[in-house]
């Protein structure tokens, strides 16, 4: 992961840099807990300071989260991160250069890296892709090809043909054939989440896991032949709704219509995670009853591992036949909370990656 030098976390550290938030996380190796850039706990000494790019990494470590500043939960872009997307959004271009950037008091190649860290791509790259997402959104929509080159701040018809192409791999007068996943993140009690649509439904809500967002959606665009941009969709902002309720105990059933591919196998043993009601589980071996395969448990947990929408295809209502948790992509101790919060039991505390509560 490329993240700043040491002296650069350093000084960050030692100033509590809200702007860092987001960018790594620094863990004190006496107490065993990992913190925010910002914390307002008095920072470690150097010496016993160590640095990751993403919590997943400082619990893989042994390092709990901090009670004080909450590594895992309500993330949000740093205020700079939020000014520079608002800035782009009320540009008539929809993109914003790099001297434009270093008007705003933003360094650009910081931009860089906290893009490539949390979409995957460049700042550029972001804004390129989200603008011709919404130029595809307007051409499905009826707007003639004229007025969307014009409203996206093209200067000429043969420029956006060209962008629309290199995008999507087919000129707009095909925008039919163009299947796009609109990609975003919303915070969650369990850390932030990635999620992404299509036209059809959700297609991925994951644990974001610091790599960039990529890497979690590049299995299900090859899969539906799509191009993922970043940007809003009515089912993102469903499901937003949905996993507020959730969270709160408001939602059991969540209604945002879900899209997911994969071998009949792995549907066959989605859809009867999809049946197990909410508050209940059952085990792996049952699981492969209930589809007719009882000799099939270890398979049933491969494709559940393979599970690309966590939560909303509850593959963590199953476990051992014990009643002990199995393997969880998330963490064991991210599925306990679901099954607390679920169930009802506890105050749903934020645990370590080793299932321990704090």
């Amino acid at each position: 992961m490329n993240t700043p030098s040491i002296a650069e976390m350093e000084r960050a550290v030692g100033r509590r840099d809200a702007s860092y938030d987001g960018i790594f996380l620094v863990a004190v190796k006496t107490t065993g807990i990992f913190c925010r850039p910002s914390c307002p706990s008095r920072p470690a000494r150097p010496e016993n300071r160590r640095y990751f790019p993403s919590a997943r990494a400082a619990q893989a470590a042994g390092f709990r989260p901090c009670k004080r500043c909450h590594p895992l939960d309500d993330w949000q872009h740093p205020a700079w991160v939020s000014n520079l997307l608002d800035t782009v959004a009320s540009s008539p271009q929809k993109r914003l250069p790099d001297g434009g950037m270093r008007r705003l008091g933003i360094d650009p190649v910081r931009a860089r890296r906290y893009f490539l860290k949390h979409y995957g791509m460049s700042f550029q790259t972001y804004c390129r892709r989200q603008k011709m997402g919404e130029a595809l959104s307007d051409i499905r929509r009826g707007s003639d090809i004229s007025n969307v080159v014009f409203e996206h701040g093209y200067q000429s018809d043969s420029g956006f043909r060209e962008a629309f192409r290199k995008t999507f791999g087919t000129p707009p007068g095909k925008s039919r054939q163009s299947n796009c996943i609109i990609v975003d993140w919303v915070s969650s009690p369990l850390g932030p989440l990635v999620i992404a649509a299509c036209e059809t439904g959700v297609c991925l809500l994951e644990f974001a896991r610091g790599r960039g967002m990529g890497s979690d959606l590049a299995p299900v665009a090859y899969e539906l032949s799509a191009t993922v941009v970043p940007g809003r969709h009515r089912y993102l902002d469903q499901l937003k709704t949905e996993l507020r309720e959730y969270f709160t105990r408001e939602r059991e059933k969540f209604e945002v219509p879900l899209v997911y591919p994969g071998t009949p196998f792995q549907q066959a043993a989605w859809n009867q995670l999809l049946r197990i009601p909410y508050g209940a589980t059952i085990s792996y071996a049952e699981e492969a009853r209930r589809m007719g395969m009882p000799l099939a448990q270890r398979a049933v947990g491969r494709a559940n591992g393979q599970n690309r929408i966590a939560i909303l295809i509850p593959c963590h209502r199953v476990v051992n036949k014990s009643g002990r948790l199995g393997g969880y992509g998330g963490g064991l101790w991210r599925k306990q909370f679901l099954l607390d919060l679920e169930q009802g039991t506890g105050l749903y505390p934020l645990a370590n990656g080793n299932g321990q509560s704090n």
